[in-house]
């Protein structure tokens, strides 16, 4: 009984000096975030979560209301690149605004109040830390992949060749990436040669090698054959200490090497370099 006596009280501390809580609020909020934060924003923002807060104390349907705000905030200052503890500070800072009331206020039932009014809003700030967690981890992984797409290009070098120059680690993740990008290329454009050049590739071990087969096996199966460009002596070294067996897939020192014997194939005829240096001179002749 004494319980909801306290309960009610606090209750009508939160409902007569509302603007003035949601004020201090807004102050208490945006004070960590050193400028970072419009104030009419995060008033926007107080106002619709303060609103309902009130609506879940009067047991209406505000308790769900009231968690959908919360993640949207979290998800919001996430994406704007703020910290956990500046995002928490959202929620813990309605706490610090009733505290004072409730110390002008003096009485027993205002401070007991309290006590169930703080574990309250230490289980929505709870909540909003890990909604911030889980948008922050999603963020992350959408720019993993968005990354994985920007560094494994397939690009057109000729009619019927395509290239994929690979930089950086050779991983199951952006294999399987770079396997759907060139297959999908392969289909778009018909190709029937596929270049893939590892010059940007640290080092080649037998994982890696792996990964470098079954990318070929895949085009393969589309129709196409591969090239691996980009054999560095240190590399070469490697795969024959590892005894690592490319089979009979063709593989070439450079990318220009590699895309000269795709010509090739195609029933192109590339002039050598000393005649290609005649031929010019006898032009600008």
């Amino acid at each position: 009984m004494q319980d909801d006596t306290s309960r009610r009280h606090i209750e009508e501390l939160l409902r007569d000096n509302g603007e003035r809580i949601l004020d201090r609020w807004i102050q208490i909020s945006n004070e960590p975030l050193r400028g970072r934060a419009v104030e009419s924003d995060t008033r926007e923002e107080l106002q619709e979560i303060y609103t309902a807060f009130l609506r879940s104390l009067d047991g209406q349907d505000g308790a769900a209301e009231l968690r959908g705000l919360l993640a949207e905030l979290s998800r919001s200052r996430a994406r704007q690149g703020f910290t956990p503890t500046e995002t928490a500070m959202a929620v813990y800072g309605l706490k610090e605004a009733v505290y004072e009331l409730v110390e002008a206020d003096g009485g027993v039932e205002a401070l007991r109040g309290f006590i169930w009014l703080s574990r309250t809003i230490d289980g929505l700030g709870l909540y909003t830390f890990e909604s911030f967690a889980a948008a922050r981890e999603k963020i992350i992984t959408d720019q993993t992949e968005q990354l994985l797409e920007l560094s494994t290009p397939v690009v057109k070098l000729w009619e019927g060749i395509v290239a994929v120059p690979l930089v950086g680690t050779l991983d199951s993740a952006r294999t399987q990436v770079v396997m759907e990008k060139l297959l999908q290329t392969l289909v778009d454009t018909g190709s029937e040669y596929a270049v893939i050049d590892i010059t940007g590739v640290p080092a080649v071990d037998t994982q890696v090698a792996q990964h470098l087969l079954k990318t070929v096996m895949a085009a393969r199966l589309m129709g196409a054959s591969c090239v691996i460009s980009g054999i560095r002596p240190q590399i070469a070294h490697t795969i024959v200490t590892l005894g690592i067996e490319f089979g009979d897939i063709v593989t070439k020192a450079t990318l220009a090497d590699a895309l000269a014997y795709a010509l090739r194939q195609n029933g192109v005829e590339l002039a050598g370099r000393k005649q290609t240096r005649v031929a010019v001179r006898a032009e600008e002749a």
